[in-house]
């Protein structure tokens, strides 16, 4: 399929069942619903998937799924800079040290000892390894952080 091809314009219709309104077929204006008006042209959109919310973990899906040449959509009900992962005050962490020695070993013993020794350890093992670079793979998708003074994340 051509990309013109998969986008059509056509009168929305509310009386057809869900499954039929979305349908690859024209609508007619005799089948619109007298509470939507029929002026309204709709744009019809097709992709292989859809991330619905743009923080981080939003993102990084929509930017997967593009990068393995699925059509992908994001959405969000805010700007991607007001989602929450940018908003969050807490901040995210991994062990950088790019401000003192630090190694993902001492991040995973602190993040098990904050679970209280509850915390699935495999997990928070693959976690806190990753972290330093799914980190830094961020920021190269403009993912805006914290700096010193020195200019280091």
């Amino acid at each position: 399929f051509s990309r013109a091809s998969r986008l059509q314009t056509r009168t929305f219709s509310s009386t057809r069942p869900a499954a039929r309104v979305f349908a690859n077929g024209p609508l007619r204006a005799k089948e619109a619903s007298p509470f939507v008006s029929n002026k309204y042209a709709v744009i019809d959109h097709e992709y292989d998937a859809i991330v619905v919310g743009a923080g981080g973990s939003g993102l990084r899906a929509a930017f997967g799924l593009a990068e393995a040449g699925f059509n992908t959509a994001c959405i969000s009900k805010l700007f991607p800079t007001r989602s929450h992962t940018v908003a969050a005050q807490g901040g995210i962490n991994a062990a950088l040290g790019n401000m003192h020695e630090d190694d993902w070993r001492w991040h995973m013993y602190d993040t098990v000892k904050g679970s209280d020794w509850l915390g699935d350890q495999d997990a928070i093992h693959y976690m806190t390894r990753e972290a330093p670079a799914s980190i830094v793979e961020l920021e190269n998708y403009g993912c805006p952080f914290s700096r010193t003074e020195d200019g280091k994340m």
